[in-house]
């Protein structure tokens, strides 16, 4: 089965929505926001061309994963839960951002992940 760089970016995110679904079990709150974009960095960042838009998401994620991490361990359910959904809004984000925005680079071509200078992923046909 052939693996797409968009399947790759919806895989990150994936990942991404599952650590903040398991925090705080699923880790130190000092790793948490590295953890969050390790998947996108590894398997994404270096596969697109570089473009701002993509960079300014990545760095939204970034401080939301750092804000839910730094939340108070004796706040409030809702406090939890409003960080929570801010950090998976911002995935969402990064995650449709690259996928309508994203363009195969070089490195990607030669792993099979498209044409480089294509876009990341393409609109249904009408």
């Amino acid at each position: 089965m052939v693996v797409s760089l968009a399947d790759l970016v919806r895989g990150a995110a994936a990942e991404a929505r599952r650590l903040a679904a398991g925090f705080p079990a699923s880790g130190r709150k000092d790793d948490f926001p590295r953890a969050v974009i390790a998947a996108f960095d590894a398997d994404v960042r270096g596969h697109v061309e570089r473009d701002r838009r993509i960079e300014d998401e990545r760095d939204r994620v970034l401080i939301a994963s750092v804000t839910f991490a730094e939340t108070s361990g004796d706040a409030e359910t809702d406090e939890w839960d409003r960080a929570r959904r801010h950090l998976i809004r911002a995935v969402d984000y990064l995650e449709e951002t690259v996928l309508r925005f994203g363009i195969v680079n070089r490195a990607a071509a030669r792993r099979g992940y498209g044409a480089a200078g294509d876009p990341v992923s393409t609109s249904p046909k009408e």
